[in-house]
């Protein structure tokens, strides 16, 4: 917005002020203003964005200043808001128990460009986005921005559904903020989830633009909006992806989250509790944008993976994206991930890239031996089986498949035996799109290497991969079969020695089985001795 239009805007503004008010403002002061605020018994304000407060005169507030300004003003709707037409500034009421108005907020609109220049490549992409910030950071100015941008440079056919009129002003005719887009007016809050539905069924939009999704109807609406194929841009209530996620109103933006019950070696794998939370269903929006000040950015690139690593625990990186004041977009940068402690199976992997390995350790494989079926790339689902040992796999022996996070692009899943009884929902799913099955009985690499070959019918000639089995993985399983042992009533297991990486690794499964163990022996002949009943100091 030019300064004169914002001038002859804020003119509209101050000319329903009463004189007393008007007579203190000084315009040259009023480019970062964020309200007006007027109550009965107390001294104008004028609120700037940076926290400062400044005050018009000495005169208080009485109660007809009050009615002066509601007489030039619109009557206020059931949500105590009202407005000026063809301007984007917003008047909020407070009334007493009877019903009075004791006190105004004139929220200053304005329209402010450059916001959206750099995530303005996530605009284009075509995606839902969601938006997420704390009252006053710019998420309604950044729709206005965002409507323009799709609707003129897209040339897309933009629905704005605007409750109490935020987004595109008061009045009949759109604010010039929304370039071409339409709008569609809320004339209660409540009503909000129908006009969402009605402008998609009605006007036939490729993008909607809503503000403020905040109740489970709503973000139903959201749902059915998004899986009809529209691109849907809005702002939620919440500040972070991690407290829309914990908020069981709004938490089905984002997948929802259900209660899952993990089976022993997959509860092993990740550390964690055998009763987990995971996401339910896929994400109403592809993209989801924290706006933590009016300038910076964090953006979640895949809403799917972000809440997958949040539900886990495990380091997730938004990328941060600036504008300085000139509109320049700053280089991207990463926030520090927290840590976390190091699962078994990754310390196997850290295992194979730091240890000097012997031959026995080495993997080699002839490729011209190897034989595939390129006839159809694959795409895998996997359930509660380890991600990272798949994509081992297929990387090593050079499979013709992925692994997809989405069940309806999938060609077989593969999943944990545990859960082929359970009933769970996934699977049942599965077996409804006739995918083909496959189990695994444990999440180690022989097990999924075996099922994978089953699963994409390769066959191999008699020397290739024959035999072949990672020492670390095999000295694991030695243990836990001592450690069974050992629950079932043995006293002293010794383990075939091992180099001190891998009874490391020993010890720690182990202890996760709240046993003791003890490195004895010299040299090459050192190893484990597991015990029951007695207490020895893990070395």
């Amino acid at each position: 917005m030019s300064n004169l239009q914002f001038q002859n805007d804020l003119d509209r503004l101050i000319e329903v002020l009463p004189e007393k008010v008007r007579r203190f403002i000084n315009y040259d002061n009023m480019h970062d203003v964020i309200e007006i605020v007027l109550d009965i018994g107390r001294v104008p304000e004028i609120r700037h964005s940076g926290g400062h407060i400044e005050y018009l005169g000495t005169e208080i507030v009485v109660e007809g200043d009050i009615r002066y300004i509601t007489d030039r003003i619109q009557n206020f709707t059931s949500d105590n808001r009202s407005g000026i037409s063809g301007t984007l500034h917003r008047i909020s009421a407070i009334r007493n128990r009877q019903g009075k108005v004791i006190g105004l907020t004139c929220r200053i609109g304005r329209v402010v460009t450059g916001t959206i220049a750099c995530i303005k490549d996530f605009c284009m992409m075509g995606k839902s986005i969601l938006f997420l910030g704390r009252p006053g950071v710019g998420k309604t100015t950044k729709l206005r921005e965002i409507s323009r941008l799709v609707a003129d440079e897209l040339g897309k056919r933009v629905i704005v559904v605007d409750t109490s009129n935020e987004i595109a002003g008061d009045g009949d005719t759109p604010h010039p903020a929304i370039g071409h887009a339409r709008r569609m007016q809320v004339s209660q809050p409540q009503y909000q989830k129908d006009i969402m539905i009605e402008a998609v069924e009605n006007h036939t939009p490729e993008v909607i633009v809503v503000d403020e999704i905040g109740t489970e109807a709503e973000a139903q609406a959201a749902r059915t909006i998004a899986e009809r194929g529209v691109m849907l841009i809005a702002t939620a209530h919440g500040n972070s992806l991690e407290s829309l996620i914990k908020n069981p109103t709004l938490s089905d933006l984002v997948g929802g989250i259900q209660s899952v019950t993990l089976g022993d070696d997959e509860a092993r794998r990740r550390a964690s509790q055998k009763t987990v939370l995971e996401r339910e269903k896929q994400p109403t929006f592809d993209i989801v944008i924290e706006i933590l000040d009016r300038n910076t950015l964090a953006v979640y690139k895949d809403t799917s993976e972000a809440v997958d690593y949040i539900l886990r625990g495990w380091p997730i990186r938004p990328e941060i994206r600036k504008v300085e004041k000139e509109g320049v977009e700053v280089e991207p940068l990463a926030m520090p991930a927290p840590q976390r402690q190091q699962t078994i199976s990754e310390k196997i992997e850290e295992l194979e890239q730091k240890i000097n390995p012997t031959d026995s350790l080495k993997f080699s494989f002839s490729r011209q031996k190897y034989v595939k079926d390129v006839k159809q790339f694959k795409k895998i689902y996997l359930y509660a089986v380890s991600r990272t040992i798949v994509e081992k796999v297929i990387e090593r022996l050079d499979l013709n498949a992925e692994i997809t996070r989405n069940l309806d692009e999938a060609d077989i899943v593969i999943a944990h035996k545990n859960f082929a009884k359970g009933g769970a929902k996934i699977l049942s799913t599965a077996n409804e799109y006739r995918l083909q099955i496959f189990y695994v009985k444990t999440n180690s690499m022989s097990q999924i290497q075996k099922i994978l070959k089953d699963a994409l019918d390769i066959t191999e000639t008699p020397d290739t991969l024959q035999g072949y089995y990672d020492d670390a993985e095999r000295a694991l399983d030695e243990a836990k079969a001592a450690i069974n042992k050992i629950l079932a009533g043995a006293e002293n297991i010794e383990l075939q020695p091992q180099n001190q990486q891998i009874r490391k690794l020993q010890h720690e499964l182990v202890e996760q089985h709240n046993l003791m163990s003890k490195s004895v022996g010299e040299g090459a002949e050192r190893h484990l001795r597991i015990v029951g009943g007695q207490d020895y100091t893990v070395k």
